[in-house]
């Protein structure tokens, strides 16, 4: 495999709850979810739930060929779960979440899993770039979060309103009119988008965490073609630069409203063939 992958911290001390990792034929990506020192109900944190689940999803695509991806991330969660329904509340309503990418190269295909808001990038043969996204948390999100991009990132009143987004978005998490996200439920799997393209037809796939895509979808100085080809050139590393430069040219979201100054960034890309 020809893989290469950077993640970063959303800053020097920050505990990373981003996961990646690539095994032979297959690869994912985790973004943990939650609010940084806030209660949970879990006693291990967001990060451990992300790497784990991400750890035990891996050997299980790897491992488990005729099993579907959505087979397998539930057989995960349910894993997950049984680590630690014994200590932590898992009936919390901010347990740790997190969304999930994963790819699986079979006979003739490329399967691919992508459920909550980070990006898988498929590059054809032909050098046409197809992002696939689960945008129903961003249409949720869009509907609640008026308030809060209209505060200067990290001022009082921007931390209050975005503790009543969150807290409201919590209530739509993993139901019908919601968004679906890997938690404590095996459930959610059942709502992952999923399908598979000819292996001969695809060059790279791309698994990108929104805190390495804001270059696109945030602050809108890239778009797709040109951040695959950066990804293919210069690589994940310069990718999660470029964003760390303009994060910190506009640390209170003047220009870019957004709920965190700076994430955790996590990009990872397959070279095919």
């Amino acid at each position: 495999m020809n893989v290469v992958l950077d993640s970063q911290p959303a800053g020097p001390g920050r505990e990373n709850e981003d996961f990646a990792a690539a095994a032979s034929g297959a690869a994912v990506l985790l973004d943990g979810a939650g609010v940084a020192g806030a209660e949970t109900g879990c006693v291990h944190g967001i990060a451990w739930f992300s790497s784990t689940l991400g750890g035990l999803l891996l050997g299980s695509i790897s491992a488990r060929s005729a099993r579907s991806l959505a087979a397998c991330l539930a057989d995960s969660i349910q894993a997950v779960r049984s680590l630690h329904e014994d200590t932590c509340d898992l009936a919390h309503r901010a347990s740790p979440t997190s969304t999930v990418l994963a790819v699986r190269a079979t006979a003739g295909a490329l399967e691919y899993l992508v459920l909550g808001d980070s990006t898988m990038l498929l590059a054809d043969t032909d050098g046409k770039a197809t992002a696939i996204t689960d945008q129903r948390l961003d249409d949720v999100g869009k509907r609640l979060r008026g308030p809060v991009d209209a505060l200067p990132t990290g001022s009082p009143q921007h931390a209050a309103a975005l503790a009543e987004y969150r807290d409201a978005l919590t209530g739509l998490r993993n139901r019908p009119g919601g968004f679906w996200i890997a938690g404590p439920d095996p459930h959610a799997a059942e709502h992952a988008l999923t399908g598979a393209v000819p292996l001969a037809s695809v060059a790279s796939v791309s698994l990108l965490s929104d805190g390495a895509t804001r270059l696109v979808d945030s602050f809108e100085l890239s778009t797709w073609p040109e951040t695959l080809a950066l990804l293919s050139g210069a690589g994940p590393a310069e990718l999660i630069r470029r964003v760390r430069e303009i994060e910190a040219g506009d640390s209170e979201g003047r220009r870019w409203p957004r709920g965190k100054a700076h994430d955790d960034a996590t990009a990872l890309h397959w070279v095919l063939s």
